[in-house]
């Protein structure tokens, strides 16, 4: 118990006091998680919600090629469960390499001779194969400079018929279409301020570009209590899309 909460504090410490350095997007991911790689699965347990909800609607088929786009230390990847070895390939990508060494010794202990990490940019990644039949975006959306740029790639390397599966935070538009959930103003100024500050980027135009560009088939928009900032929710939203055929 005294060490996972000392993991929590250090990985707190990162997150909000220690300063993110780099002159590249590659470098300063790095810088942010270079000294929490090890406690980052513990502490984004309480942070991440609604990961396990998205992995278990993600329509995969025996012999499928995925692509985790951010993956971080792919412990998203335990979410699969039984199905983890569905898929013939499975590509963690990130551009964090201390996270990346974490996803390989899971990779190693776990026996998963279907899933190789690949230190590389989710806006210009293309496998070994061409296309794939799934990409998904786990709270790395958001940290994605050109996140327009990472939608249209995985667009572009998805065969038609495709899914995306996304989870990540999000505000909404300050007059969303009908069909959404509408956010007050300090929901929309306070998230995307507090965020900010790591490089993160709640934004109101996700859903709408995301419904444009895929046929949504699962859509949820949630909030989750902060652990941390005692009596806040954060909104965020499950996707699951499909490109046209």
């Amino acid at each position: 118990m005294a060490m996972s909460l000392l993991r929590e504090l250090k990985a707190l410490y990162h997150l909000t006091l220690s300063p993110i350095k780099g002159k590249t997007h590659a470098e300063r991911l790095e810088s942010f998680y270079q000294g929490q790689a090890d406690a980052y699965d513990q502490f984004r347990k309480h942070l991440l919600k609604g990961r396990e909800e998205m992995y278990a609607a993600l329509p995969l088929r025996e012999g499928d090629v995925m692509i985790e786009m951010g993956a971080g230390t792919g412990h998203n990847i335990e979410f699969l469960g039984d199905r983890v070895r569905l898929p013939k390939k499975i590509y963690l990508v990130d551009l964090s390499k201390s996270l990346l060494e974490v996803a390989d010794k899971r990779i190693k202990d776990r026996g998963w001779g279907n899933i190789e990490t690949r230190e590389a940019d989710a806006t210009t990644f293309v496998p070994p194969e061409g296309s794939v039949d799934a990409v998904t975006f786990s709270y790395s959306l958001t940290m994605i400079p050109d996140w327009f740029a990472a939608v249209d790639h995985a667009y572009s390397l998805l065969k038609p018929g495709g899914v995306i599966g996304i989870v990540d935070f999000y505000v909404a538009r300050k007059y969303p279409d009908e069909t959404r959930k509408k956010h007050g103003w300090l929901t929309r100024t306070f998230w995307p301020t507090w965020f900010n500050l790591d490089n993160v980027f709640p934004n109101p135009d996700h859903l709408p570009y995301l419904s444009r560009k895929f046929r949504v088939e699962h859509l949820e928009e949630k909030m989750a209590w902060m652990r941390y900032l005692p009596g806040t929710r954060v909104p965020y939203y499950i996707l699951i899309g499909r490109k046209p055929e």
